[in-house]
């Protein structure tokens, strides 16, 4: 083959006008493709985007959503030891020419693939992976001589380049974010969540850990994401020590547990838990939300447990049951609770005027235009 085993083990280099990089082939669909590492530092210089100001119809990839970059570059730069990313798939328009390291058995497999310099490179899949790489380097250098994995396919034309991104992103599901709250052993709020739903004498054994929809007959009586959002809503912008936080969202979830008495109910099972969704507002997620939001502002107002506890009890006056007429227009829509950002604000507002709470200027926005429409 004429390459030494020096030169396979450099992830990529150039010889002539030619990139080489150490590759495994394969075979699907009749056509050959290969497997490399590349250098984190090659990726910005050889792996193109289409224009964004082309038409859809003649790009092989949607355009870049730049509003995802700060949120995948923060995870590498601030993760440099513990940041996980698939590998990239790109088609290559130029030949490509591999060399395998024998000429029977396994090692027919390996080897190096040759690809002219010229030759342009085009992302099918991971194009925001690849941004996100540019913008890391240039806070973090080092990050250079760490590799990704790639997949090279030739590019057999625009059709093609298309049809793959299609059949790239037609099965891809994207998880529930319960999952990803129940998996994420990174971010506080997600441990916090987790601690609360298996730990809290108010939610432990009745939260749904993997799905972020409970089916209609669930023994659930909230979603892991749901309870994070609601968790994150009642620690918004208050200055409080990790470990001080979770002691408060406990209290707090507490505290509001013993002015809803059926959450209590489904505990010792003297209501099931689908019959507490089916005919209260409080047994779902736009509830539980409200709730937070409504707690933040109590805490935000005083630190002392006596004085926050004590402004929840007008809520063992309010009517759940979904036959109240308040509701509708507000936490339902057509009967059916909406989890939508306005409905959430008109679920607070209803609770706030109950609790003689006053309303933010956003707040107090939505429900004039909401007490126009139904005037």
């Amino acid at each position: 083959m004429g390459s030494s085993s020096s030169q396979l083990a450099d992830t990529a280099t150039s010889a002539g006008f030619d990139y080489i990089f150490p590759a495994i082939r394969g075979v699907q669909a009749g056509r050959e493709f290969y497997v490399s590492m590349c250098p984190l530092r090659l990726i910005p210089k050889i792996f193109l985007f289409d224009e964004d100001e082309l038409g859809p119809e003649v790009r092989a990839q949607r355009t870049l959503n730049k509003g995802r970059l700060p949120a995948l570059t923060r995870y590498i730069v601030e993760n440099p030891d513990d940041y996980v990313f698939s590998a990239l798939t790109a088609s290559v328009d130029g030949e490509m020419h591999f060399e395998s390291i024998s000429d029977s058995g396994m090692g027919m497999r390996a080897g190096q693939v040759r690809i002219p310099m010229a030759a342009r490179f085009l992302i099918n899949d991971g194009q925001h992976r690849r941004a996100a790489i540019e913008q890391a380097l240039k806070e973090n250098p080092d990050l250079g001589e760490e590799t990704i994995a790639v997949v090279f396919f030739h590019d057999a034309g625009l059709a093609r380049c298309q049809q793959m991104f299609a059949d790239l992103n037609r099965h891809a599901v994207r998880p529930q974010r319960s999952i990803g709250v129940l998996y994420d052993h990174r971010d506080e709020l997600a441990i916090m969540t987790r601690f609360l739903a298996m730990t809290s004498p108010v939610f432990k054994g009745h939260i749904d850990l993997e799905n972020s929809n409970l089916a209609q007959r669930s023994r659930r009586l909230f979603t892991l994401s749901a309870l994070c959002s609601a968790t994150q809503s009642l620690l918004q912008g208050l200055d409080v020590e990790k470990d001080k936080a979770q002691q408060l969202a406990e209290k707090y979830w507490e505290a509001v547990d013993a002015v809803v008495p059926e959450w209590g109910m489904v505990r010792r099972r003297e209501l099931v838990a689908r019959e507490a969704r089916k005919d209260y507002i409080h047994s779902h997620g736009i509830a539980l939300h409200a709730l937070g939001r409504i707690g933040n502002s109590l805490l935000r107002n005083s630190d002392s447990p006596k004085v926050w506890q004590s402004k929840l009890k007008p809520l063992t006056s309010v009517d759940w049951s979904r036959t109240n007429p308040d509701w509708e227009g507000r936490a339902m829509i057509g009967g059916r609770v909406s989890k939508s950002h306005q409905n959430l604000t008109l679920t607070v507002n209803y609770l706030r005027h109950h609790m003689k709470l006053e309303l933010s200027p956003e707040e107090q926005r939505v429900e004039d235009a909401y007490l126009q429409g139904v005037s």
